[in-house]
């Protein structure tokens, strides 16, 4: 079965025995791959978008864009204002630039609670990670589950490379962020995300005045177990 095959085979999976089903789109590369899978397949998955109110205008741009082309109706969501006016009133608008635990407050307001509310009544949901992004996402499963939300994650890419990656959008003529072609490698948040130069970790450029280690904003970091290949209890 060949790499695309088998994606879809995962999406396929997740929404007929795992739905609801919903991609959280980062507008990655990855993710627009996915996108473009479940176009094609026309399966029957949402897409949703987590807008911090920090993201790139060239980011944001590729929602209409995913709109306009595939006719998707993209659902955003965005951080509860009050938590964010607390925030910036208590500590400053950039604070998290002062601790690794200020920072992840803001992920926190701006990412993980949106999060929770995109994934309320979802059977599954489906993420564009791959082991080959970094060195702490090496054990990426391609189904798991998730025991924090409570229900099944799927990774359709999980042992995709950049290049296929790359490949797949090329030969479909699928739109993706231009930032990666200014040396990004890994795009969120504007103030949190620079571009990466050769011989670097591409989430390197991700908060990169905290200290080198795992990167991440905790979408993926809650314990999971491997799903069963079963259909999920009812």
């Amino acid at each position: 079965m060949s790499r695309e095959a088998a994606a879809l085979a995962v999406l396929a999976q997740a929404a007929w025995e795992f739905g609801p089903a919903a991609l959280a789109s980062s507008l990655s590369l990855e993710d627009m791959v996915l996108a473009d899978l479940i176009a094609r397949e026309e399966l029957p998955i949402g897409i949703f978008v987590l807008d911090t109110g920090r993201l790139h205008g060239d980011t944001l741009e590729l929602a209409g864009k995913l709109e306009d082309r595939y006719g998707f109706e993209v659902a955003v969501y965005r951080p509860l204002a009050h938590a964010i006016e607390h925030y910036v009133a208590r500590f400053g608008r950039d604070a998290f630039y002062e601790s690794t635990g200020l920072r992840q407050q803001c992920c926190e307001i701006r990412k993980l609670e949106p999060l929770r509310r995109a994934l309320a009544g979802k059977g599954s949901w489906i993420t564009g990670l791959r082991r080959g992004q970094s060195a702490g996402r090496g054990a990426v499963a391609v189904q798991e589950f998730d025991a924090l939300h409570g229900l099944a994650k799927f990774n359709p890419l999980a042992d995709w490379s950049e290049q296929e990656v790359w490949s797949y959008l090329s030969a479909h003529d699928v739109p993706y962020n231009r930032l990666y072609d200014q040396g990004y490698r890994s795009i969120g948040c504007a103030p949190c995300t620079r571009p990466v130069t050769a011989g670097e970790d591409p989430r390197a450029g991700r908060w990169w005045w905290e200290a080198q280690g795992r990167k991440e904003c905790g979408l993926h970091v809650a314990p999971v177990r491997i799903a069963a290949a079963s259909r999920r209890p009812a």
